[in-house]
This record gives C-alpha cells, sequence and structure tokens, in this order.
C-alpha cells in the first residue's frame, strides 16, 4: 500500500507554497520525524513542490498533521491545497512528476536530480521500505525513459534557460553581463551555469557561508562574497540570480532602491527563485528593474512549454507501459507469503511420504534418485495452474489470495 500527499504550482499560489516548504537541508530530519507517526516516508521539497511518498495506507488526515508540524502552517491552508493519492495513482503521479509533465516547465530535467537527491536522503536516514525503493527506482527510470525515447525534453526550457532567455533580452551579448549568483545551492548553480555556458564571464557567488560560495565560484570560474557585500555585489551586477534557501526576505526594498540609485539607469534583472522569495517583490517596480520570481516565470513556461505540448501523448504511453511494470512487481509481492507458503506445505508433503515409502522399499541410491525427481514434477505440475492464477490475479476479481488461503487451510493453527 502507498499513501502519497503532494502539493505544487497546480495547487497552490507563490505566497502559500513558500508557508508549505521544507529546506533542503531540513528534509532528512524531517524524515526521521514522520517515522514516528507514519513509518517510512520519502519526501520531495523543491522551489514548486512538497510531497510526501509514505509505505502503507494512512488517512490524509495524519499527512496533513505531519505537513502542518513541519511548516507552521494553518490546518485549513494545509488541506486545501495538499491532494492525496493512494496506491497506483500515488505511482502514477510521481511518474509523471519524473518524466516532467507535472513541472512548471514541461519536461524539464532538473526534476530527475530532485528526485534522485529525495531517494538518497531518505535512504541515508535508514528508509529500505521495499515499495518506496521499487517506486523511486521506476520513477528514475520511467524519466529517463520518456526523455530518451520522446521529444518531451527538447527545446530546453527549464527556469535555467529561461533565465538565459530574460538576460539575453535584456542585455543582448551575456559576456560583458555581471552576474550575481546568490546562495550556492543547486537552483542557483544551475541556473549560473547556463548563464556562463551562454557566455557570461564575470560571476559572484555570495553565500552564508563563505566558504561554500568559495567553491561554487571555483566550479563557475568566478569569484566569492559574504552576504555582509551583497549592497556592493548588488550595485555592481546586471544579472542577480536569488536562491539562497533563506527563511525570510534577504534582500529588502530599501537595499534594492539604493542600490538602483548608485546604477544610475542600467538596466538589471532579477531572477528569484528563492522559496520563499530572497528579494522583496516591490523592486520590480523600481526603475530599470525586470524582476521574475517563480510564479513570473512559470507564466512564461506556460507560453514556451506549448511546444511540447504534442509530446505528452508518447510520454503517458511510456509511464503506462512503467506503471504496468510496477504493478505487476506489487502485486507479485502480494502473493509471495502465499505462494511460498503453498510450495513449501507441499514439499513438507511430499518429502515425508517420499522418505516413508522409501524406508519402507529398502530402495537404492538409484531408485531414489528416480523416485524422488518424479514426486517433485508431479508436485510442480500439480501447482502450477493455481501459483500461476495466483500470480497473475493477486488479490483481485474475488480475492483470490483469502481463496487460496481457504482452501490450502494455511491459516490452520496445526
Amino acid at each position: 500500500m502507498l499513501t502519497v500527499a503532494t502539493m505544487s504550482h497546480h495547487t497552490a499560489p507563490i505566497g502559500v507554497r513558500e508557508q508549505l516548504s521544507i529546506a533542503a537541508e531540513d528534509v532528512g530530519a524531517a524524515i526521521t520525524r514522520a517515522q514516528a507517526s507514519l513509518g517510512q516516508v520519502a519526501i520531495i521539497a523543491t522551489c514548486n513542490r512538497l510531497e510526501l511518498y509514505a509505505a502503507g495506507s494512512h488517512a490524509p488526515e495524519k499527512l496533513f498533521e505531519f505537513v502542518q508540524q513541519e511548516t507552521g502552517a494553518d490546518a485549513e491552508s494545509v488541506r486545501r491545497h495538499f491532494h492525496v493519492h493512494h496506491d497506483t495513482e500515488g505511482v502514477r503521479h510521481l511518474y509523471r512528476v519524473a518524466s516532467g509533465l507535472e513541472s512548471m516547465v514541461i519536461g524539464e530535467s532538473e526534476i530527475l536530480g530532485q528526485i534522485r537527491t529525495a531517494f538518497s536522503e531518505a535512504a541515508d536516514v535508514g528508509i529500505d521500505d521495499s515499495i518506496l525503493v521499487r517506486l523511486f527506482h521506476g520513477a528514475i527510470r520511467a524519466g529517463r525513459r520518456a526523455r530518451n525515447e520522446t521529444a518531451i525534453g527538447h527545446h530546453a526550457l527549464s527556469v535555467s534557460s529561461i533565465a538565459v532567455q530574460q538576460a539575453r533580452e535584456l542585455h543582448g551579448d551575456l559576456s560583458a553581463a555581471r552576474v550575481l549568483v546568490i546562495g550556492a545551492g543547486e537552483a542557483g548553480r544551475l541556473t549560473a551555469e547556463a548563464l556562463v555556458g551562454q557566455g557570461a564571464r564575470e560571476v559572484t557567488v555570495a553565500n552564508r557561508t563563505v566558504a561554500r560560495a568559495e567553491a561554487l565560484a571555483a566550479e563557475l570560474g568566478g569569484k566569492a562574497a559574504s552576504f555582509d557585500e551583497l549592497p556592493d555585489a548588488i550595485a555592481m551586477s546586471d544579472v542577480i540570480v536569488a536562491a539562497s534557501g533563506a527563511p525570510d526576505t534577504l534582500i529588502s526594498l530599501e537595499t534594492m532602491r539604493t542600490a538602483v540609485e548608485r546604477r544610475e539607469g542600467s538596466p538589471l534583472l532579477i531572477i528569484d527563485i528563492g522559496m520563499p522569495r530572497d528579494v522583496d517583490p516591490e523592486a520590480g517596480k523600481l526603475p530599470g528593474v525586470s524582476y521574475h520570481d517563480m510564479e513570473a516565470l512559470q507564466e512564461i513556461a506556460s507560453t514556451n512549454g506549448r511546444a511540447r505540448a504534442d509530446e505528452i501523448g508518447a510520454v503517458e504511453i511510456v509511464l503506462e507501459e512503467e506503471i504496468a511494470d510496477f504493478t505487476k512487481w506489487w502485486e507479485q509481492l502480494r502473493t509471495q507469503p502465499t505462494i511460498a507458503t503453498i510450495s513449501g506445505r507441499a514439499e513438507t508433503i511430499r518429502r515425508e511420504a517420499v522418505e516413508k515409502s522409501l524406508r519402507r522399499m529398502g530402495a537404492d541410491e538409484a531408485t531414489r534418485q528416480e523416485i524422488d525427481g518424479l514426486t517433485r514434477a508431479i508436485v510442480k505440475r500439480l501447482l502450477h495452474d493455481p501459483i500461476t492464477t495466483l500470480r497473475e490475479r493477486g488479490d483481485q476479481d474475488g480475492n483470490y489470495i483469502e481463496v487460496a488461503r481457504t482452501l490450502f487451510r494455511l491459516d490452520d493453527e496445526q
């Protein structure tokens, strides 16, 4: 059994998503806390979504209560903006997420890395439930197939590529653009790499932990700065990528106003992908400032994503194949204990009967081997059809598992 609770840009506006968020560095601890009430859980926490995948069957209110405790949001907000899926529908949802069909930008590839990260964090905490392990492995495989076998990932339209597009429109040749990256996490790194890949040469990375800023700056061929140096760095930059992960607004409107005055009308692009937002949104009203938060990027992505819409049907065919494969494995998992018990009991009866007869006959070794092989073949043949039916139909269509256990009297104490 599987219970999934999801909140994303499809179900909640940006202001709500800011409240219903768990910081990346807190996910491991949140999974540990979840085990007390929900058992084994994996959590996907990104800029645009918060999702819980819990092994077993749980009432929605139990998952909502956990989210409320972790985020501090009010109960009504959680109930309104989270959707719950069970079993196969939960599997289908994660496979769609992995393939990019549920992303703000259809077909974007970053989500696959985020799913891998979610799975790794769960494994690090000690989550080893067979259904969750198989589910996430299958989702990653489905996401890869979707991109390899269809054109859903062509004409990249990720947040990072939209940032490049906006920077080009504002500044033209990016080789002369000065880029400031606020935050040394994955989202900021990907966007900065895209800008560098398109010609940006002067990059500054600012982070609360200077050592992390220095590490990312070294990767990008740039320089590091502390948060104390942000006012000067903002004034000297042409493109700002803000993705710090700070719990509150990092750059106030007053700080932005002072920096803009120092720029003397030079255009400034702000890509604010922080969750919560790093820059006061009112900064977008300042002269020369073009401000895009995740909601604005979503509007751009919606327009650009139409080019990929024709591939959705092809992706869904791939996903249905993968879902069918998972479902087949899942049903075998549910029937395997019963099949093993039937086979084990039959083998015990066969072995005891054979040994008793062979002792009475005083048979030689050759005869013993011949009779042993013959009886094994008979038992295998007799059990073949019942076991095949159990594997094919599981406990569907009349509760085949329950019927089998009753017919073979597997639950009798004797």
